[in-house]
């Protein structure tokens, strides 16, 4: 028996047949201080809301997973320590254990999958780490689109991957990747790359019924729809570039790796952004809210 729960707000949408959207965790816990983290998660909740859906975050805690959190249990995970960063590899022990853990996006496909919800928003899918050819660090987000049946609407894949590396597996695995009204893909806090879009939809409804057709084929797994990051809040991909570069050398020389790595290059380009990075990140978090709202009201 999975011991699992509703917020009284995901429980009552379900009962009347409302169109549900999950959220991840870990950029409650692992993205951001408090208060910020919380005020932003009830920013992006309301961003939902307000686009005709109601919000699912979900999250571990104490050996229950959440589908959906009360305001309280939104501060108590904010203010944690010690959380640990849940994917599909993980997930099982810490609800067996009695642990706290926020969810990745694997596993928020997974709780989302559970639960019902066919739609989930995103900063950014992990993949392909940079060096990956001698580290093997592939991130679990990929093979569990290519399996779990949920939409994932994201500004692609982190802008600190190896962006061709990471879209050429998903089309090993058979995974759609749908930009959203332009024929490239976007590069996270930039709107556009030199990537072409394997797809290309230009509205809500074209999108649910992608996911839908699929499912009617008997196909598994998701879809990851590339949403690019509102023009006013990019930064330009050669403004980055060298950030990163020098992140990624930053996280080499120290040894930093495994599920180490993406918080340390985040956090680092924050800093070395003076905290531009961030302002992006949360307007594209907030702009995938509203886009899957859309998808998830027209299943």
């Amino acid at each position: 028996m999975i011991p699992l729960t509703y917020s009284p707000e995901v429980e009552a949408a379900r009962a009347e047949g409302l169109p549900l959207v999950a959220l991840e965790s870990t950029i409650i816990t692992h993205g951001m201080p408090y208060p910020q983290n919380v005020e932003t998660a009830r920013l992006v909740e309301q961003d939902i809301r307000d686009a005709g859906a109601v919000p699912a975050t979900i999250a571990v805690m104490n050996g229950t997973l959440h589908i959906g959190l009360t305001s309280d249990q939104l501060d108590a995970l904010g203010q944690a320590t010690d959380v640990a960063k849940l994917s599909r590899a993980d997930m099982a022990a810490c609800l067996a254990t009695g642990g706290t853990g926020a969810t990745t996006v694997a596993a928020t496909m997974i709780a989302a999958h559970l639960a019902g919800i066919h739609v989930f928003a995103t900063g950014g899918i992990g993949g392909v780490h940079k060096g990956a050819e001698t580290s093997f660090d592939i991130s679990a987000d990929l093979h569990e689109l290519a399996q779990t049946p949920v939409t994932v609407v994201a500004a692609g894949a982190k802008a600190i991957l190896d962006l061709e590396k990471t879209y050429e597996v998903l089309e090993t695995l058979g995974v759609p990747v749908i930009a959203f009204g332009q024929n490239t893909l976007p590069a996270f806090w930039s709107a556009t790359s030199p990537l072409a879009a394997p797809l290309r939809m230009d509205s809500a409804a074209d999108m649910a019924r992608a996911h839908q057709m699929r499912a009617a084929m008997g196909l598994p797994g998701g879809q990851l729809i590339a949403n690019p990051i509102p023009a006013d809040a990019e930064i330009p991909a050669d403004t980055l570039a060298p950030i990163i570069a020098q992140a990624l050398n930053e996280a080499d020389a120290q040894g930093i790796h495994a599920k180490s790595v993406t918080p340390f290059l985040l956090g680092r380009i924050f800093e070395l952004t003076e905290g531009a990075s961030l302002t992006a990140n949360i307007a594209l978090v907030r702009n995938n809210a509203r886009l899957a709202a859309q998808i998830a009201g027209n299943f």
